[in-house]
């Protein structure tokens, strides 16, 4: 289990909350709408379950912070963000999200970290005419046959996630693969895709472990049968608390020490350091954030630390950082009434000015919603090579902007035409 400190579900609801309360299994209770010229973002994310300290109340803050900055009152705006725990659960999650819309006055769904609750989300705010602020999920069938004109895909997804450990590993002569993967639409998504990647340099997947999620705590039969497997490299396709455990356990059992590469498809900084060093030493991952990447994610993770400091900013937190900072930049050029009228417009124009934030830097979103910017390969440090307790990784390649998700022309979304 991860040892970051996080606040209850009760604790985030109730105190970061601008209105309105998200109640595990029940509606949302939401408040009458109030003046029109109020902006009003619903956060869903995972406050509680095994994807709470990646995401949760950290990424709450984020979002927060990005409504800071902008500074709303500058723009003759006001702007409420309205968290929600959906606890892994796309029924929790689409009856909070319907209650938002249908009587909350709710005008973007932010984060959705789950690729299951993503897909079903991008339906409904097609269908309400509402934005679809996907920084969480990975699946990267949202900016393919999902694609939708409501919906921008932030951060990462299952093909940039897999397509540098993939390539980088197999070029080096790691052609022999496992993947441990949960067995929903997540695990899915990053399995297809880091096999193709594997199969296109000439390596093989041996073989293919789908756990249940969530629940699982004991990973060691899997690890087993990829250790039995002669593979000399072991993707973790799973996330959180799943990584965690799994690091941990591969460390127990010797396969790191045995020469094999581990390589965590999803795995974000906060994991590293909830697994410590020496489980985690020579983990390998793509991420477009890292607090110490750089002076401007240095400076970003400065401003959020004091109202987190138990909890240093990871990817899918930079994500709500960032993807709200640019919706609220497109909604001030669109007229906020405009913006409220109609989340097509209002991504529109999103897609229309370009992207600079502290977190990601440069960048833009494609037509097929795609936010595009560069990442980076990281490894985990030795506890040798650690200065502090969050310095936990090094960059070992850089990937440009141009080659860091997939080609438009490779989605197959209904958006593009040929």
């Amino acid at each position: 289990m991860s040892n970051v400190q996080n606040p209850t579900r009760r604790t985030v609801l109730s105190g970061l909350a601008t209105v309105g309360l998200a109640t595990a299994g029940s509606a949302a209770l939401i408040r009458p709408a109030r003046a029109a010229q109020v902006l009003r973002i619903g956060h869903l994310t995972d406050i509680s379950g095994p994807y709470s300290a990646t995401s949760g109340a950290t990424s709450i803050i984020c979002a927060r912070q990005a409504i800071e900055d902008f500074n709303p009152a500058a723009h003759n705006m006001q702007v409420e963000l309205i968290p929600a725990d959906h606890q892994n659960n796309p029924d929790i999650a689409m009856g909070i999200a319907r209650e938002w819309f249908d009587r909350g006055d709710i005008d973007a769904v932010l984060e959705l970290n789950n690729s299951a609750i993503a897909l079903a989300m991008n339906t409904l705010t097609k269908q309400k005419n509402k934005v679809h602020l996907n920084s969480g999920a990975v699946t990267a069938a949202l900016t393919g046959p999902a694609c939708t004109e409501n919906m921008v895909h932030w951060t990462y997804d299952s093909w940039m996630l897999a397509h540098g450990p993939s390539l980088s590993l197999t070029k080096s002569g790691y052609k022999a693969w496992y993947i441990i993967a949960p067995d929903y639409a997540f695990g899915v998504s990053l399995t297809q895709d880091c096999t193709r990647f594997v199969e296109a340099q000439g390596g093989k997947v041996l073989g293919v472990s789908k756990h249940p999620f969530p629940g699982v705590t004991d990973f060691s039969s899997y690890l087993l049968a990829a250790q039995a497997s002669g593979a000399k490299v072991i993707a973790l396709a799973n996330g959180g608390n799943d990584i965690v455990n799994c690091m941990k356990q591969a460390r127990e059992f010797g396969l790191p020490q045995q020469g094999i590469r581990m390589v965590a498809l999803a795995a974000q900084t906060t994991d590293i350091h909830g697994m410590g060093l020496d489980a985690g030493q020579g983990l390998i991952n793509t991420q477009p954030f890292y607090w110490d990447l750089n002076d401007r994610t240095r400076a970003f993770t400065k401003r959020v630390l004091p109202k987190t400091p138990d909890n240093y900013p990871s990817m899918t937190h930079a994500g709500a950082y960032s993807a709200t900072l640019h919706y609220l930049k497109a909604a001030a050029e669109l007229g906020v009434d405009k913006a409220k009228a109609s989340g097509r417009d209002t991504v529109a124009m999103m897609k229309r000015l370009p992207t600079d934030d502290d977190c990601f830097g440069v960048g833009s979103v494609r037509e097929d919603g795609r936010k595009l910017h560069a990442t980076y390969l990281f490894e985990a440090k030795s506890p040798a090579e650690s200065k502090s307790q969050w310095d936990v990784q090094k960059v070992i390649d850089t990937i440009p902007l141009e080659q860091s998700f997939r080609p438009l022309n490779e989605g197959g979304c209904p958006l593009i035409k040929a």
